[in-house]
């Protein structure tokens, strides 16, 4: 940047007030403050502006993707509110199975039928079943899940209530465990391909549900840890500090382990809002400090935008935004007849389950051990490009959905 080379300091007080102002801005057009986040972020990349250096993008502020999908995984833990899910938890449980089959199983066959005329991997070696289906699979089953993080953002930005906003928060929590269950499944068929006679049973079956089960032991015994210390906590200001504490360490551990930080902290959240009496204190601490998280895990989000990349894999970006928005489509309103949920459940929680984003991108990077170098980049850059996509195109959809139903505050 001639005589100044931004650094880490620098950008992130950019980040911050052009993500406020890009916020403010979507608010005047009437669009959620997290499109305006994205496209901030979008601008202000190494591949459009370059005013912020690829290297701060890439490596250095991966961090702040980490701390702050714990934050949101903790917040919708805590969304889960027994007493409200007994009402609506039947529909939430078929309503989640629907959809997010429905988006694997349509994005995985549309893209493992026209991949083959769209993407050239002529200068890979194999077959379509050793370059073209795991492509498919493994998109596929990032496809089920659904962004806590917009969806989050948004229904504290319109202090949304009722039962779709208590259905939706339920069904984004349950995806990412059905969608890691599915990735494990794809990426178990996938090492099968690659590796031949080395198939297993339990590896196809059994890591996925080891996964799932160790993060929820995991995420219990954070949670009650967390229970148990709170009656030591005396000034309200302390509170934050334990909550951040207890959420990072098992974000670690977590990863350590090679479970998922995000179920494990959910885990957490879900605990204390249900078992701690005076949960509302551990969750008022963190709404202080959710808007500065939100606003740089959307701007660095968009700063992952490559132009020249998204020219080549754009096209089937945006056929698998397609794919997946018809897959949750189809399946929440099959699964909402099913459950015989709520009117305004069967009407607009379609709409609201369009964002995708952090959730996708983390299972994508897991992939890389199980595909060849190239695929893997064709695979982060399409996932990314898909992901950026929704991420502009989707919040207005959430605040629609809110509106129609009456659930969140009108401007």
């Amino acid at each position: 940047m001639g005589y100044f080379e931004i650094g880490p300091l620098e950008t992130l007080g950019i980040l911050f007030i052009s993500g406020y102002l890009g916020g403010r801005l979507a608010n005047w057009l009437r669009f959620p403050r997290v499109t305006g986040y994205i496209v901030i972020g979008i601008l202000l990349s190494p591949s459009v502006s370059g005013f912020i250096p690829a290297e701060l993008v890439n490596d250095k502020f991966s961090i702040i993707n980490d701390m702050a999908l714990a934050v949101i995984a903790y917040s919708v833990g805590g969304s889960l509110i027994l007493s409200k899910l007994k009402l609506l938890g039947k529909s939430i449980f078929i309503i989640n199975v629907s959809e997010a089959l429905a988006a694997f199983l349509l994005t995985f066959l549309l893209v493992a039928v026209l991949s083959p005329y769209i993407l050239d991997l002529g200068k890979m070696s194999g077959s379509f079943v050793q370059a073209y289906l795991p492509l498919a699979l493994i998109i596929g089953a990032v496809s089920a899940a659904t962004a806590p993080a917009a969806i989050l953002a948004i229904v504290h930005e319109y202090k949304a209530k009722g039962p779709l906003t208590t259905t939706l928060l339920g069904v984004v929590a349950l995806d990412d465990a059905v969608a890691i269950i599915l990735y494990g499944f794809a990426c178990t068929i996938v090492r099968t391909i690659t590796e031949a006679g080395n198939f297993s049973v339990f590896k196809m079956a059994g890591e996925p549900i080891i996964i799932i089960i160790g993060s929820i032991l995991l995420g219990s015994i954070i949670g009650w840890l967390l229970i148990g210390l709170t009656p030591m906590i005396k000034k309200k200001e302390s509170f934050l500090v334990v909550i951040l504490g207890s959420i990072f360490l098992c974000s670690g551990i977590a990863g350590s382990l090679k479970l998922s930080p995000l179920l494990a902290n959910m885990m957490v959240g879900f605990l204390i809002v249900n078992k701690a009496k005076n949960s509302d204190r551990l969750f008022q601490a963190l709404e202080k400090i959710e808007e500065p998280i939100f606003v740089l895990f959307f701007t660095v989000a968009g700063a992952h935008f490559d132009l020249m990349i998204f020219k080549l894999v754009g096209f089937v970006a945006c056929l698998i935004v397609i794919c997946r928005f018809a897959g949750k489509f189809i399946g929440t309103k099959l699964g909402a007849q099913l459950s015989h949920a709520p009117v305004v459940v069967r009407k607009y929680l379609a709409y609201a389950l369009l964002p995708t984003a952090g959730v996708a991108l983390g299972l994508i990077f897991m992939a890389q051990p199980y595909v060849s170098p190239e695929m893997f980049d064709i695979m982060v850059n399409t996932v990314l490009g898909a992901v950026i996509i929704s991420e502009v195109i989707a919040p207005p959809f959430v605040k629609f959905a809110l509106n129609k139903a009456g659930e969140g505050i009108k401007e």
